[in-house]
């Protein structure tokens, strides 16, 4: 009984650690501008979960798919969960445009933020921060930014739990869960 009991155990604690969401980088800090022209800082959502994407309003390309995602995320995860849309084109999505653009998506101004801020501080936050691609000038014409599509998971002590593909419903489906789970 004794060696059943150690080798449930083993089993049991395998498990667990098979199905923990893994811990990657600190979010970067930032002092970004939101859509009402107040100030949001990563402190700002600290104690709370958060799912970040790098987008920017003239995209004919992905954005559309992934704000389109997001306002579906809004909706099925509970009102705790706040989202983050980064613009990866400061020098045209301003609070103005940026507004617009959400009220296309019927975007909760508490839940949802859409920011912007100087270029430099962009590129830092998606490439040097939570380490996806973005490249300003190698682009096609529906999509003239390179920038990651992909959605990020960050729990309420700032720590990145997950990167999930914005283009794959079963993703989108674990993001879902996950979420929930770090509540």
């Amino acid at each position: 009984m004794k060696a059943f009991v150690v080798v449930l155990t083993l089993v049991l604690s395998g498990c667990a650690a098979s199905t923990a969401l893994p811990e990657y980088s600190l979010a970067p800090d930032f002092d970004l501008t939101d859509r009402s022209n107040r100030q949001v800082t990563r402190q700002d959502l600290e104690g709370q979960v958060w799912i970040a994407d790098f987008i920017f309003t003239r995209c004919t390309g992905i954005c559309p798919a992934m704000s389109a995602n997001m306002a579906k995320l809004q909706n099925k995860l509970p009102k705790e969960v706040r989202l983050v849309s980064f613009s990866v084109d400061p020098d045209h999505d301003t609070p103005a445009v940026l507004s617009e653009y959400a009220d296309r998506y019927n975007a909760d101004s508490e839940r949802w933020f859409f920011l912007t801020g100087s270029a430099g501080a962009i590129e830092q936050l998606s490439v040097g921060g939570f380490k996806l691609a973005l490249d300003p000038t190698a682009g096609s014409e529906a999509e003239p930014i390179t920038h990651s599509s992909r959605f990020v998971l960050v729990d309420q002590q700032g720590h990145i739990r997950g990167y999930y593909g914005n283009e794959d419903p079963e993703a989108l489906d674990r993001l879902i869960s996950d979420a929930r789970n770090l509540l």
